[in-house]
């Protein structure tokens, strides 16, 4: 039993050495929306986005991550290569409010403890809680339906990052947000009064995409090593 319970205690050391440590901080860059308008190019920022990151780095290849971030979906028809977008003429400009939460799996160890400038690569997924507004189109023009809504979303996101000026760390990253709700762009409204102005792909969900930079700031006690 005491040969298992030192066992047990290595594997659970080993899975924090070196690595049991928090980082804060921001996101910023840009976003674009994949819908029933504007154009379909599936990463092209166009509007100005800023949040907040929390990451708890469980061991050297995976953190548990936390973030808020706020962003604007803009999308015209006139940059659609459509023809039957470009003869429509709509455009959205939409405020949404991302929560999001997930585990970050690096491709390397990445380990803040050794003293030296490391990178790499990562990917990150969870689950996404959005706040949006619920609007229409009426004779060509964004109408609000009043009340805001929630839609829960998967992202997708792959990035780089790499140690900088002691405990900073900067990471480059595009993430995709798949939603289950196909009303980010208001061709699906949810008031029964305007449902008779739906248009486009009613059996597709929006989609939108964040492209940017984060910056953190790491901090925290080490770990113990298990030595005894």
């Amino acid at each position: 039993m005491r040969y298992l319970i030192i066992l047990i205690l290595s594997l659970l050391c080993s899975q924090i050495n070196n690595a049991q440590i928090n980082e804060i901080g921001v996101f910023a860059g840009g976003s674009n929306l994949i819908g029933d308008v504007g154009a379909t190019t599936y990463i092209a920022p166009n509007s100005l986005t800023l949040g907040l990151l929390y990451k708890y780095n469980r061991s050297a290849r995976h953190s548990y991550r936390l973030s808020v971030i706020h962003a604007n979906l803009r999308a015209q028809d006139s940059d659609s290569s459509d023809p039957r977008r470009l003869e429509r003429g709509y455009s959205v400009d939409t405020k949404i409010l991302e929560f999001a939460a997930g585990i970050e799996f690096t491709f390397v160890d990445f380990n803040l403890h050794e003293g030296r400038t490391i990178g790499t690569p990562y990917i990150y997924s969870g689950i996404t809680a959005t706040r949006h507004s619920n609007n229409y189109y009426l004779n060509n023009t964004q109408m609000s339906e009043g009340a805001k809504g929630w839609a829960a979303g998967i992202p997708m996101t792959l990035g780089y990052k790499t140690n900088i000026l002691g405990k900073f760390i900067l990471g480059f990253e595009i993430g995709a947000r798949y939603t289950f709700t196909d009303n980010l762009d208001g061709n699906f409204p949810e008031n029964e009064s305007n449902q008779l102005y739906r248009f486009g792909n009613i059996n597709n969900n929006d989609w939108y995409t964040f492209t940017g930079i984060t910056l953190t700031y790491t901090f925290g006690i080490k770990p113990c090593y298990c030595n005894d």
